[in-house]
């Protein structure tokens, strides 16, 4: 298994610091990762910034494992709809340009009145559209676990099933399966075959007296970012199980905590090479 960093992760010095992609991976290159996850809205100028990235990964010899879509596909017009299914067209073709058989893609958000049994029809129709280049393309479009929708295994399982295309899978994110209560170790033996991309993430439960703002489960329990095994998740069951199952693919470590995210990934890296060891 190879370790990456997503952007996201170091998304406060990213603000703080005015980074572009290129800025990211030469950190990257510096903690001596062995790829880097880049996302589709940290591009400056995308068309003007591509070749600049790619010259980048050439010099430091850094592999892209996976390219990151932000699409909602719980949308109640067609023409919303439709132009989710492009973005994530956009993505296949550069993740394609980057190097990558991995888009990172998302299942939608929760407003208003909606429920996941009213936005499953869209995000399955979605997908399956996104699935015709994906396919063509040799592309995973890997869903992953996130928020309050499609967030429980049981309803990845479902949606990866009833789009039925060997492209669609998922991203396995260790942490956020604690936002809808679910344990990460029943999450991973439900989704353990479909897994083709992993986030390494965790949450403990907010302290009463931390004057912080954390994220919010399903239950109202609000979840702080940690660095990974300081919370919740059993991250040596996940790795020992993806080793048990022979995993191949990329570990990448997200981090969102409130820590200094530069010294929480290096510490994040260092642990998790220390688990895969």
């Amino acid at each position: 298994m190879k370790v990456s960093v997503s952007m996201y992760s170091l998304n406060k010095v990213v603000q703080a610091e005015g980074w572009s992609v290129v800025d990211f991976i030469a950190y990257a290159k510096e903690i001596n990762l062995d790829g880097v996850e880049l996302l589709d809205f940290y591009w400056k100028n995308e068309e003007g910034e591509v070749e600049e990235v790619l010259a980048a990964l050439k010099e430091y010899n850094l592999p892209v494992s996976a390219y990151d879509v932000t699409n909602n596909f719980v949308k109640e017009s067609p023409e919303e709809r439709a132009l989710e299914v492009e973005k994530i067209n956009d993505g296949i073709r550069m993740a394609k340009t980057l190097g990558t058989n991995i888009v990172r893609v998302f299942c939608g958000d929760l407003s208003g009145e909606l429920t996941y049994e009213d936005g499953q029809d869209w995000i399955v129709e979605g997908l399956k559209k996104s699935a015709v280049l994906a396919e063509s393309e040799g592309i995973y479009l890997a869903i992953e676990n996130h928020g309050l929708l499609a967030g429980k295994s049981e309803q990845v399982e479902e949606i990866i099933q009833k789009v039925d295309s060997p492209y669609v899978r998922s991203t396995f994110d260790t942490g956020n399966f604690l936002l809808v209560h679910e344990e990460s170790e029943k999450a991973f033996e439900r989704l353990k075959e479909n897994i083709v991309h992993v986030h390494f993430k965790d949450f403990r439960v907010k302290d009463a007296q931390e004057q912080i703002n954390g994220f919010r489960s399903t239950q109202g329990v609000e979840l702080i970012g940690t660095i990974p095994g300081d919370g919740q998740v059993n991250l040596s069951y996940i790795v020992n199980g993806l080793k048990d199952s022979h995993y191949d693919g990329w570990l990448s470590i997200e981090y969102e905590g409130f820590d200094d995210p530069k010294k929480a990934n290096e510490e994040a890296v260092r642990r998790l090479r220390e688990l895969l060891q």
